[in-house]
């Protein structure tokens, strides 16, 4: 049985957030811009990315591993910063964790119903991610009389794991997947996946400048923000607080990554406890 945190003790403590790369970044970035105070310990789980072909139990287990060690660490809340995670395992995460706020993301399904003109939306996500009930309920409760279509994107994130942000392969690899939703009148993209941020330029290249390209990762910031608020554990400021990064990935290759597309230098740790 797990125990609850009494505010305002637990305000200084840090906030997980968690992927299975270095693809969460596009959202700990937002959170670092929105909540400057918050404490951060942010999980790639890159040594086993990507989770969009993993088996759902797969992907469960792996989610489960990592709230445990964020738990360990005295984490205050979690953000699953992970649409893959959020699709599979989201319900189960926080029956078994009732007394912890956790937020997660999910594709900005709503909003670009709001803003279609065409009547259709395309959503990039990984394979597990458009097979999963949880992008099935964001559809069906939204997009009345709107044609959204997820497509699967393979490699995608891999190559986000590479560093392969931008040159020729890249895109003909983001246009092989972007190309067929535009043929059929998609007007609006949501990026289903928190890697894909970091591959915006060259979808919004290949797009074109009259489609809309929606990220929910500053939604999920204000969530946080939100969340952290009403439970009364929003970090006291004014000073900003330090980010910690875990990998389970080779560290080498991840310290490269997470520079890159966080902007300075960092020395990740290995993941706590984690098995080979």
């Amino acid at each position: 049985m797990t125990t609850a945190l009494v505010p305002p003790l637990a305000a200084c403590a840090p906030v997980g957030v968690f992927d299975s790369g270095v693809g969460g970044l596009s959202v700990l970035l937002e959170i670092r811009c929105q909540l400057p105070a918050e404490r951060l310990i942010y999980v790639a789980d890159s040594g086993h990315a990507p989770y969009g072909d993993k088996p759902p139990a797969y992907v469960q287990a792996r989610a489960e591993h990592i709230l445990a060690q964020l738990r360990r660490a005295g984490c205050k809340a979690v953000v699953v910063a992970c649409n893959t995670v959020t699709g599979l395992s989201i319900q189960a995460l926080r029956e078994r964790h009732p007394d912890w706020p956790i937020v997660a993301i999910e594709p900005a399904v709503k909003p670009a119903v709001a803003l279609t003109r065409s009547g259709i939306v395309g959503v990039l996500a990984t394979r597990n991610t458009v097979a999963s009930p949880g992008l099935a309920r964001l559809i069906a409760a939204h997009a009345a009389g709107v044609r959204v279509l997820p497509q699967a994107c393979p490699g995608w994130v891999e190559r986000v794991e590479r560093g392969e942000l931008d040159g020729p392969e890249t895109e003909a690899a983001v246009a092989q997947q972007v190309r067929p939703l535009l043929a059929v009148g998609a007007d609006v993209l949501v990026l289903g996946c928190t890697h894909y941020p970091f591959l915006r330029p060259v979808i919004e290249r290949v797009a074109g400048p009259s489609v809309i390209v929606l990220d929910p990762a500053p939604a999920v910031a204000r969530e946080l923000a939100r969340r952290l608020a009403q439970a009364g554990l929003a970090a006291p400021g004014p000073a900003p607080g330090d980010v910690a990064f875990w990998t389970s990935g080779d560290l080498a290759q991840t310290q490269r990554v997470i520079a890159l597309l966080w902007g300075q230098a960092v020395q990740p740790q290995r993941l706590p406890d984690d098995p080979a």
